[in-house]
Order: C-alpha cells, then sequence, then structure tokens
C-alpha cells in the first residue's frame, strides 16, 4: 500500500480535520519520526504535507494540540499535549485537545503499550512547541522591529518588555507560518517549568467522572444495529452446524450471521446474532443451537499442562545471555541452591468489555469506533485486508474504560468490519464480560527454575534463570520458529544490575493452542517474581540482609543502586518491626523502566495482613507526579490481584473463570497503602510509568511472608489467609 501523502495540502489538511481556519502548522517530518525528528511545517496551500502536525495555531486565535496516544486510563490525553504546551508557553486549558484516529499524517507511532509513550515523545514534541514558540517571537519582533531578546511569550500572548505592547498568536500565527523552521529551538530549563513536573488536573476527568466522555461502548451511530456474538467455549473447535431458528423467534432479532474471530494466527469461527437492540441480540444468541467439533482440544486442562511445563523444566532450553561457566562454577561451589517458580494464566479484564462500531459506506468506505491502543494498526490492517487505500479507512479512536494490553488486539473490531459488511448497515459488536473472561488472549502460565551457587564466604559465584513458557511470538505469528529465542518470554533476566561471575539464563518453549498476548508489564510480571525471590533466597542462605545483598551485587554507580537505597530510606527498612511482622525487598529493571518496593506484613491468624507499601519508581523526569502516583498505585492493585486471586484455569478444554465472581480482583480493604517515591535526574534517559511499578510487588510481598512466617511461597496465586 503506497502510504505517500504528497498531495495533500493545507487546504485538504483543513478539511480533514475539520479545523475552522489557517495558521501555522508545526510537526515532525514523516520520514525522520524517532529520536530528536526533524521539526517541520506545512507550506502554502499548493505545498505538499509531509509532516505529523501535532500543533495548529489558528488565525482565529484557537490552539489545537493533536494527541496521537489513545488514552486508556494511563492520563495521555493530558501527558503528551503537556510535552508541547510547556514549551509553546500556553497552559492545556487555553488549548483544544484533539485524538488522532490512525491517519498516516499524525505518523506511525499512533499507539498506546510499552510505556512508551511519554518516554519516546518526550524530547520531540518538546521540540515541535518550541519550535513554534520561537517561530512566533520572531514574526512579533518583526512587526514591532524590536530585537527578538526583548520580546517573551506567556500563555498564548507575544509580549514587549519596554513598551508593553502585545500580540495574541492567533494575531501572529499567519506570519509566524512563513517564518524557516528553527534548526535547533532551545528546550527550556527545567527549573522553569510551569507544567511538567507540577501536579495538575488532568483534562479527561471531568469529563469521565460526569459521565460526558465517549468510550466505546457509549457510540450510538444512526441506522445502527447490535451484534453478539458466540464463539465456542473450547479453543480450537470448528463449527460443524447450528440452528438459528429459536434466535430469529425473539423480538428484535433481525438476521443471524457467521463471522471469523482473528487473532494473531489463530481463525476461529463464530456466529453472531444482529438485532435492533443488545438484550434482543444476547437472548437470541442465548437461543442458538450450535454445533461444534472440538477437535480434540475438549481433553486439554491446567493441571496436565502445568505438568507438562515442569517436565520440560528438565530439558536445556535456548541460551538467553551467558557469563563465564556456569556449570563449572556452580558443580565446584560449596553451597548450592535450586528453587521452582510457578506463575499462572490471568485475564486482562479491563471494566470496559470489548465493543466496536463498524460501518462499510458507498465508496468502499469503512468507519470504525472503538476503544483501542493501536489506531494506526487498524487503518493499516483494515487497508490491507479488504483492499483499500487508507484514505477509505476511518477509525474514531475513543476513551478506554482499561486496557492493559488487551486492546492491542484488533480481533473484536475484524468481527464488526465483517457483519457490516454482511448487513450493509453499522454494527456495534458487544463482549459480555463472560465473552472477555473466558475467551482471552490471556497472559501465559510462566515457570521459572532457578540455580544458584554461593562461595564459602556467601559470594555469588553462579546464577541461572531459566524460563520455561508458551511464546507470545509463537501465538501472534504463523511463522515463528521455535528454534530461535523469543526474547520476550526471557524479558529483563539477564539485564538487570546484579553483577555474576558465571551466568546462563534459558529458555523453553513449551506449545500452547490458547491466545495469549502482553498483559500490562508483559513477562516481567511473571519473571520478577521468580528472579527476586530467588535472590533473597541466596541472601537467606549466606545469611545476609536482603538489601545488603543486593547492593552487594550492584556496582558503584547504578539507577538500580539509588532506587534501593531510596527504599531503604523511605521504609526505614534498618528499624526494627514489631513481633510478627516481616519486610520484603524486590526491584526489577525491564525496558519499560525500573521500580522497587518494600512490603511490610504482619501475621494474621493462619494468614497474613498487609501493612503497607513503599513504591519507588525512577523515572528520569515526570510530566504529573499525581498520574504517575496513580499508575504505581494501580499496577500495584493488579500485581495483588495476580498473587493472591485464582487467575485463569482451564478444563474440559474451556476457561472456568467466567464473571468477575470467579475470576475476582482485589477489594478496597484487602488493599494496603501505597507510598509512591518518584526519583527524577533530569537525566536523557525517559523511563515509562504505567508498567515498572507492577513486577516487583509481587516478589516484595512474598519475600517480607518469608521474613514474618519462614514459609517460602514459590507459586502464584497463594491464599493469602491461609499461610502454611
Amino acid at each position: 500500500m503506497d502510504n505517500t501523502i504528497s498531495t495533500l495540502n493545507r487546504r485538504n489538511f483543513l478539511r480533514i480535520t475539520s479545523l475552522a481556519s489557517a495558521g501555522l502548522f508545526i510537526g515532525l517530518s514523516l520520514k525522520k519520526e524517532t529520536g530528536m525528528a526533524q521539526v517541520a511545517k506545512i507550506t502554502g496551500d499548493e505545498g505538499s504535507l509531509d509532516l505529523t502536525p501535532f500543533v495548529h495555531i489558528g488565525t482565529d486565535g484557537t490552539i489545537t494540540l493533536f494527541n496521537p496516544r489513545p488514552e486508556m486510563g494511563q492520563g495521555t490525553f493530558q501527558s503528551i499535549p503537556a510535552l508541547i504546551a510547556e514549551e509553546l508557553e500556553v497552559s492545556l486549558d487555553k488549548v483544544n485537545i484533539r485524538q488522532t484516529g490512525g491517519q498516516i499524517i499524525f505518523g506511525r507511532g499512533q499507539s498506546a503499550g510499552g510505556s512508551a509513550s511519554v518516554r519516546t515523545d518526550y524530547f520531540p514534541l518538546r521540540k515541535v512547541g518550541a519550535s513554534a514558540r520561537e517561530m512566533l517571537l520572531t514574526a512579533a519582533s518583526q512587526q514591532w522591529n524590536v530585537p527578538l531578546e526583548q520580546c517573551n511569550a506567556d500563555e498564548g500572548m507575544i509580549y514587549h518588555k519596554s513598551s508593553g505592547r502585545s500580540l495574541s498568536y492567533g494575531e501572529l500565527a499567519q506570519a509566524a507560518s512563513k517564518l524557516p523552521i528553527p534548526s535547533d529551538p532551545k528546550l527550556k530549563d527545567p527549573k522553569d517549568f510551569r507544567i511538567l513536573g507540577k501536579p495538575s488536573p488532568r483534562p479527561d476527568i471531568p469529563l469521565k467522572s460526569s459521565g460526558r466522555a465517549v468510550f466505546g461502548i457509549d457510540v450510538d451511530v444512526p441506522g445502527m444495529v447490535y451484534a453478539s456474538v458466540a464463539h465456542s467455549p473450547v479453543f480450537g473447535a470448528k463449527l460443524v452446524k447450528y440452528d438459528d431458528s429459536d434466535a430469529k423467534k425473539v423480538k428484535g432479532v433481525l438476521s443471524v450471521e457467521t463471522c471469523d474471530r482473528k487473532i494473531g494466527k489463530y481463525t476461529y469461527p463464530a456466529i453472531a446474532v444482529i438485532a435492533e437492540n443488545y438484550w434482543a441480540a444476547y437472548k437470541g444468541r442465548e437461543a442458538l443451537k450450535i454445533q461444534w467439533d472440538d477437535q480434540g482440544n475438549e481433553k486439554f486442562n491446567t493441571e496436565e499442562y502445568t505438568q507438562k511445563l515442569r517436565d520440560l523444566s528438565k530439558t536445556e532450553g535456548l541460551v538467553d545471555k551467558e557469563v563465564g561457566n556456569f556449570e563449572q562454577a556452580y558443580q565446584a561451589a560449596p553451597v548450592r541452591i535450586d528453587a521452582f517458580y510457578e506463575t499462572p494464566v490471568v485475564s486482562h479484564s479491563p471494566i470496559e468489555p470489548m465493543n466496536c462500531v463498524a460501518s462499510w459506506t458507498e465508496g468502499n468506505k469503512l468507519e470504525i469506533w472503538a476503544s483501542t491502543q493501536v489506531p494506526r494498526s487498524i487503518v493499516t490492517s483494515f487497508s490491507k485486508e479488504y483492499g483499500i487505500p487508507e484514505d477509505n479507512v476511518t477509525v474514531h479512536t475513543q476513551y478506554s474504560g482499561g486496557a492493559f494490553g488487551r486492546r492491542l488486539q484488533n480481533d473484536f473490531v475484524i468481527e464488526a468490519a465483517q457483519l457490516s459488511k454482511k448487513t450493509g448497515k453499522p454494527v456495534k459488536v458487544l463482549w459480555s464480560r463472560e465473552d472477555d473472561t473466558e475467551q482471552g488472549p490471556f497472559r501465559p502460565m510462566t515457570f521459572s527454575a532457578m540455580k544458584g551457587a554461593l562461595s564459602a564466604q556467601g559470594e555469588v559465584v553462579a546464577f541461572q534463570h531459566k524460563v520455561i513458557s508458551p511464546s507470545l511470538h509463537d501465538s501472534g505469528d504463523p511463522n515463528f520458529d521455535p528454534s530461535r529465542i523469543d526474547r520476550s518470554m526471557t524479558e529483563g533476566i539477564s539485564d538487570q544490575a546484579y553483577v555474576f561471575p558465571n551466568m546462563k539464563n534459558l529458555y523453553v518453549h513449551a506449545d500452547f493452542h490458547v491466545p495469549i498476548s502482553a498483559w500490562r508489564a508483559v513477562t516481567s510480571t511473571t519473571l520478577a517474581f521468580a528472579h527476586e525471590c530467588f535472590i533473597d533466597e541466596l541472601a537467606v542462605k549466606a545469611g545476609k540482609d536482603p538489601l545488603d545483598f543486593r547492593l552487594g551485587l550492584i556496582d558503584a554507580k547504578s539507577d538500580t543502586r539509588n532506587v534501593l537505597m531510596k527504599l531503604r530510606e523511605v521504609s526505614q527498612w534498618d528499624k526494627p518491626l514489631p513481633e510478627g511482622w516481616g519486610r520484603g525487598v524486590a526491584q526489577y529493571e525491564f525496558f519499560a523502566g525500573l521500580a522497587g518496593y518494600v512490603v511490610e506484613v504482619s501475621k494474621a491468624g493462619s494468614g497474613i495482613h498487609i501493612e503497607k507499601a513503599y513504591a519507588v519508581i525512577d523515572l528520569g523526569t515526570m510530566v504529573n507526579p499525581d498520574t504517575v502516583r496513580g499508575q504505581v498505585e494501580g499496577a500495584a492493585t493488579m500485581a495483588l490481584t495476580a498473587a493472591i486471586k485464582s487467575g485463569i484455569t482451564f478444563k474440559n478444554g474451556e476457561t472456568v473463570q467466567k464473571n468477575f465472581n470467579t475470576n475476582q480482583l482485589v477489594r478496597i480493604h484487602e488493599m494496603p497503602s501505597v507510598e509512591v517515591t518518584i526519583l527524577t535526574n533530569g537525566g536523557p534517559r525517559i523511563k515509562g510509568v504505567g508498567e515498572p511499578g507492577l513486577p516487583s510487588f509481587a516478589p516484595a510481598l512474598c519475600n517480607a511472608i518469608f521474613s514474618a512466617t519462614g514459609t517460602r511461597i514459590r507459586r502464584l496465586p497463594f491464599d493469602i489467609n491461609h499461610i502454611a
């Protein structure tokens, strides 16, 4: 598909974006989207558009900032425009924020995932704002015929200090648009920030708290019909036949159609009941009589698969990273330790279930309304699937009621598009909570076989982390090569700041016919549990304080050392605890960032009570501390849920858990206070927020339980009310 847009000029851009006036357009060159991308602008009405336009300052005085990162509760609706607004010297309450919809004119980076939004856009978008500011200042200085340094920008105005004259950005926009782009605009000193790093109300919160925000599930378009889609409860089943006679008797049912659920390398047949309203569609679906051929998959169950992974742990696997000679050092050491850790399958369980409205219109055009993390992916994949130009695919990116990686997948969008094509009407596909829970995709079950060896002096001489699990890449790619390591499944195990003289980390691939996908913090959520609990086991065996032991494994200059030292300080680690209490510590660094916890627990009958959690997250810099704290608290909540609630299990080929009554979430009375400390050193490396606060919570908790009770937990989930 040809993605060139050389014929798109200013006039057409105004039409596409529905902006009212011309003026100054500033963005990043599409040809240089990464790193310190080249700032660019739209030229004259006959010129071409070769940029991702993030800023539009209209001659009517309106300032529009485009947000390419979907908002799913993580705060990008504020944080991304704030990067521009800080340098543009304008408050967010004085601008219009527009969510992009995957169009190529807004770049290929229109997605939210991997805690990448701010850490990817921090410097490029500040540069966009700074360039626009300098152009406006220059335009004013030329109009007044005064030196540039005598002008200053403040809240959408340019002021001449000595004469008191002023001009608005709108009055200067047209003149500024004719100026050259600054080659190296000066960024503000962080000490002069008014927005970045300061607590600030998020502009989407009043909309959400008042019910005015439009989520995907709220979308209603003229002529829309509803679809409830029946999928086989057994993964991998084939459709034999179905009887829809009773379904069509339900009042409001219009038709029954087949469609395919496509997710990763899997295609599953499905039957959809189309109706005038959702209740009729749902009741009609209940009335369907469907015969499935389970293809032998009805024999699949969690117990047998668990044993399969345990058996696979005895195989060598593929090398993730090797340092020194692990086998030799391990065998020669006077003290050797082995341990086996297990983590379960879990669901994403966003509060807003999967939904999408799709509408095919005249001219083979497809319009989509969806709560999605990947609007750009929708545009490109549907353009390719249906052989239509990208301009024929319009995506309206709605607010998402949670996502956690689930909305990286487009399976529910694909169903809606197919059904609209068949019916000739706008179709709203709405999954039930049971659909969301039963159908996945899931975070995969992950096991870790750990080995370590100590010298007579208690120094680590050998270390091994062997991961046994299904592969995310295998689930998503029909051409996956199992002879090559899937490093998404060994995430972070070889990248910690700990220095081992001999290390050999491995991965063993396990076949899995159930669709899996990235869950919040991806595989670090499972691997950190094993990694950091085993580090604790080594510390105990060496007779050393667990925090001191970790510090002894780390070089003097390290972000991890800074996190651990701050944890020691804020938790008062060296202060004695009451009788029956225990403290645990853990940290984990991976692609998204770095954070650590100290958790305090106390004995409570046969179980334990979590007294408090101290979190330290290392960011380099931040946009809104309130959002950072909320994200870390939310990550801790998800981590606790994955540690002590049921998770997902399978029996007779089906998902056992159906809804929140059996796939439970942590309740408010179970959640401890989380005190969040944010480390910012202003360095060039910007780290993520949404995911790093999750991986190290569970190991810190389990290490605290060992400290209080002497019981070592190596399998999640566990019963917090009954600790052996």
